[in-house]
């Protein structure tokens, strides 16, 4: 037995005092991540060279996309197929090793982004490809969660695949299914799919060739004698239907036995593959004639698998799936074994401290959230104390008794928890992150959306819905949007959850004598309008049934609203759906309130995809009126937010979720930071935007295609998207513009924008001809030179001004998101101007040396001269990258100032719309640390529209009280200017006198 290593701490500390040094240790947390995405043209290698360049800029942290084995070709990694190793398509072991070695040199580390929730499927990853043989008697068969028992009574003990290009019939007679020998192995191949055969139905592949024995004396007979007994011992395998522990080890036992000499005459001898190859002729059938394919259709109707046509997905999949992607499977993480199965790898990268900390994606799909991320902090403290591999004892999730039974003891997970952590988690306006939960706080979507707000005048909310209307004529309010939206995907793309839930809630009805008599399309309707209503992704009941009042809250609010929206249902439906989600009316009968549980736990971790799909996918691309709010983690009927909402909410965090992440762009977002940011002074000029808009539809109307159905493309929902994409991302005037890929990239963006929104098409239900259309609409528009009454030359007029204060915005809420409670992230490259829309628009190569180059001039000379050069150069970018490496270092140099202090509100004596003003401060032994932190708000219309900077005499005589115990002295960190408060009081005019942004050092 191994013993423990803990020679990073005392020989005479106990196990106890060891965990609580781990839990009270909190120099790893990030002051800051940048976020590089990993793939075949981007390894580990490459990121070694960048280290220099972070921390020069910097950065804390390196912020790692997924890097276990994922499927081939993956741009993103969140298709794993392997957690037990690095994808081997970045790099090695050794590779990530050397990366950890250099950041560790400059004083950094990595937070991994980890993928718990799914894994990326396929008949070549091992897990999967196990279930495809031995089903439920696979030791994999509970990994991924699947619904042995579904509605249909043919696909018990089955799982569909639904892959197939045609339906089954006509694929299997077409000769498109066909089964091969593949290295001594029988599979049967489908285009690039390759599927096993359950052992136990090798046999049928030699029916009608006659018996394989002969009594002929030659050097065949011996073969073809030990392929008729290994084809004896195979029939009597024990079903893969078996779900008893016994019958799977005798079924792995007995095939193990065989399949070594199975696979040698299959591939060695000459009588055998004679043999073999008549038998695949017979079986395989000849196009045109059907009945030849009977005996291929009865093998694959043996198998654990059944073959599907492709949109039979959302109604009969019985799986679960990261939304309703088929080859992302959903994991059973509930289940301890499969959480030691799945973070061996990551025990390890933690326990050789190669990363420091963790981003959990999707962390709403997981059954029961804060119980995977209690489990989570254990494995974290155990690897630290005990190693990269568990000690004995420990238990099925892979963690120390020892370890689970002292934090059993202690209040460290509420508390204090050891392992930096942030949650991919999506809040909606007003919710909070579950304070039960043992992390740091989100990815910051919900900062994303805080930020952009402000930017947002919301005194133009009424203009710009009149400007909408009067382009697409009457539209739903958003509310309905969401709810016919969300009703949508459960009628398609998620149908088979629904009728899941619905026989789980039958199965319950069935056993009430108040409830029998609901029939099942009225229990289905039910929990369609309830989760239509829901007002919040989820709700976390653990597998105790303990509700907080905040979930039951969510759940009545759904109920009533699904009544109110349903008048000729009955209210008794609801009642009861209400009662079993919220296990009301006691619990007389253990087995009925498990059945309950177990209903409530499903039905809530199936409203989150369809939030996620009927907003973010699809009504986000529907309603158009404002589209810098179509946000994940927004929503389109918000218009702005005010100051005391911005301020409140950062004090919020500053408070609970210190080290929580803000992000502006990640490698998710609808559109970039900079793209919001130019959107966001459209709301300044409704007028001239409503001119723009009116006078694009007029010279473009030719341009228009009336399609074979009469539908003119495109329609003017989305003409209004493409005018609000064009001004968003239009390059500068300085860039010698490829416009070939402009409109290449605006064409793809469009086509996945329609397809989203689910209106005139969508993924389902493809017409070619329609984005044919569209494509040609884009190009006619945007090819040709500029000249007098051409849409090109409208547009650059209009943009000259959008994009010049649009670089206010992004150097405002740049320093924001720097200096606001929390840990900024940078997405890769967003450090100088980035333009990008929608993945994978955003995962386009970065030019990493420019930046590098750019870094390196921003080094030398004097700090106010080159703000007052970079101002009048703002379009090359250096002004950007300049501002994120001056508040890093601030961070860097400061760093308990950024870790706990408290966040105060300002705010001038004048001019209060148009600039937002905070300090952080910290109190000291025998001072107060301060930073006073100022940006510009609604620059255009401080100026008069007029390009100008919003610095010097435009601010008058407005000024800012600095909080009680502020130093007099101060030092702008941008320029270097020293500042000097009288009365405690700073002049904005003074705060910028040369540079848009000011962040004062006390």
């Amino acid at each position: 037995m191994r013993t423990t290593d803990r020679s990073a701490f005392p020989e005479s500390q106990t196990l106890t005092e060891a965990l609580e040094q781990i839990v009270n240790e909190t120099g790893n947390k990030p002051l800051s991540t940048y976020r590089i995405q990993f793939h075949n043209g981007f390894k580990l290698e490459q990121a070694r060279d960048l280290v220099d360049y972070l921390h020069d800029l910097g950065v804390s942290h390196l912020y790692a996309s997924p890097f276990l084995e994922a499927r081939a070709g993956s741009m993103h990694g969140y298709d794993i197929i392997n957690h037990e190793r690095l994808n081997p398509e970045i790099g090695t072991e050794e590779d990530l090793r050397a990366l950890v070695r250099d950041l560790n040199a400059h004083g950094m580390s990595i937070v991994l982004d980890i993928v718990p929730n799914h894994m990326g499927v396929s008949t070549s990853t091992p897990w999967w490809r196990d279930v495809l043989q031995h089903g439920r008697a696979s030791k994999y068969a509970d990994f991924f969660d699947i619904d042995w028992h579904p509605l249909k009574p043919e696909l018990h003990n089955k799982l569909l695949l639904p892959l197939l290009g045609g339906q089954y019939g006509e694929e299997l007679e077409q000769g498109r299914l066909q089964v091969l020998n593949k290295d001594g192995e029988l599979v049967v191949r489908y285009y690039d799919h390759e599927f096993p055969l359950d052992p136990q139905t090798l046999p049928l592949a030699f029916e009608g060739l006659g018996p394989l024995r002969n009594g002929h004396d030659n050097t065949a007979a011996p073969d073809l004698q030990k392929l008729a007994e290994m084809i004896e011992q195979l029939r009597s395998l024990p079903q893969h239907s078996s779900s008893d522990p016994e019958q799977s080890k005798e079924r792995y036992r007995l095939w193990e036995d065989v399949r070594p000499q199975w696979q040698s005459l299959l591939q060695q001898s000459k009588a055998v593959k004679e043999l073999l190859e008549r038998a695949l002729n017979h079986i395989n059938g000849k196009p045109g004639d059907p009945r030849s394919f009977d005996l291929l259709h009865l093998l694959l109707e043996l198998q654990v698998y059944r073959l599907a046509h492709w949109r039979v997905s959302g109604e009969e999949i019985n799986y679960r799936r990261f939304f309703d992607i088929n080859d992302l499977v959903g994991l059973r993480m509930e289940n301890p074994q499969v959480f030691a199965a799945t973070h061996r790898m990551l025990r390890r990268l933690l326990a050789e401290k190669m990363i420091t900390g963790v981003r959990i994606d999707h962390c709403d799909g997981m059954l029961n959230p804060r119980q995977y991320l209690i489990r989570l902090q254990l494995l974290y403290a155990d690897a630290l104390v005990n190693g990269p591999e568990p000690l004995s004892p420990y238990g099925e999730n892979g963690v120390s008794l020892e370890v689970q039974q002292i934090f059993a003891q202690r209040d460290w997970v509420d508390d204090k928890h050891p392992l930096y952590a942030v949650v991919e988690k999506i809040l909606e306006p007003g919710e909070d992150l579950p304070e039960e939960w043992p992390v740091d706080g989100t990815s910051g979507y919900e900062f994303t959306n805080l930020v952009n707000g402000i930017f947002i005048n919301q005194e133009s909310e009424r203009a710009f819905t009149r400007i909408y209307l009067r382009c697409v004529g009457q539209i739903a309010d958003v509310d309905t949007l969401i709810y016919h939206s969300k009703k949508l995907i459960m009628n398609i793309a998620l149908a088979s959850e629904v009728n899941v839930l619905t026989h789980l809630l039958g199965e319950i009805s069935s056993s009430d004598r108040r409830a029998r008599d609901f029939t099942l399309k009225t229990l289905r309707d039910s929990i369609r309008e309830t989760i239509a209503c829901f007002p919040v992704y989820r709700t976390y009941i653990d597998e105790r049934g303990e509700y907080t009042a905040r979930d039951k809250e969510y759940v009545q609010f759904a109920i009533r609203r699904a009544k109110r929206l349903n008048a000729g249902m009955s209210d008794r439906v609801f009642d009861f759906l209400r009662e079993t989600l919220l296990l009301e009316g006691g619990r007389l009968d253990e087995m009925m309130y498990r059945r309950r549980l177990y209903f409530a736990l499903k039905f809530q971790q199936l409203t989150g995809p369809v939030m996620a799909k009927g907003l973010e996918d699809t009504v986000c691309y529907v309603y158009n009126r404002f589209v810098s709010v179509n946000e994940v983690g927004g929503t389109p009927k918000h218009f702005g937010i005010d100051l005391t909402k911005f301020h409140s909410v950062n004090a919020r965090r500053a408070e609970r979720w210190p080290a929580s992440m803000l992000a502006t762009s990640t490698h998710d977002t609808k559109r970039s930071e900079d793209v919001r940011a130019r959107l966001n002074v459209l709301s300044e000029m409704p007028k001239l935007w409503a001119g723009f808009v009116m006078r694009a539809r007029r010279l473009n109307r030719n341009k228009k295609v009336t399609i074979s159905d009469g539908r003119v493309v495109p329609d003017g929902n989305e003409e209004y998207l493409l005018y609000q994409t064009l001004v968003g991302m239009w390059p500068w005037k300085s860039e010698a513009k490829d416009r070939a890929e402009i409109v290449q990239r605006v064409q793809d963006y469009m086509t996945k924008a329609v397809h989203e929104a689910k209106v005139n098409l969508s993924w389902v239900n493809q017409n070619p001809e329609y984005v044919e259309a569209l494509r040609k609409f884009i190009s006619d528009i945007l090819i040709g030179r500029p000249r007098a009454k051409n849409f090109i030359t409208l547009l650059e007029e209009f943009s000259d001004s959008i994009a010049f204060f649009g670089a206010i915005n992004s150097l405002a809420q740049t320093t924001l998101k720097l200096m606001a409670p929390g840990n900024p992230d940078i997405y890769e490259g967003t450090e100088l101007w980035d333009f990008s829309l929608v993945d994978p628009d955003n995962r386009r190569p970065v030019d990493f040396a420019l930046r590098r180059h750019l870094l390196s001039e921003l080094r030398t000379g004097d700090a106010l001269e080159l703000c007052k050069e970079m101002l009048a150069k703002y379009e090359d970018g250096r002004i950007k990258m300049w501002v994120t490496m001056r508040g890093l270092e601030l961070r860097r140099e400061h760093s308990e100032l950024f870790r706990s202090s408290s966040y105060v509100p300002l705010e001038p004596s004048s001019h209060s719309q148009h600039v937002c003003v905070f300090a952080r401060a910290l109190e000291r032994e025998k001072h107060v640390e301060m930073a006073i932190v100022a940006v510009p708000r609604f620059s255009y219309t401080l100026m008069g529209g007029a390009m100008q900077s919003p610095i010097g005499q435009v601010w008058q005589d407005a000024a800012i009280k600095l909080p009680q115990g502020a130093p007099s002295e101060f030092e702008n960190i941008f320029t270097g200017e020293h500042l000097h408060s009288e009365d405690g009081t700073l002049l904005c005019r003074d705060m910028f006198s040369n540079f848009p942004v000011c962040v004062l050092r006390g």
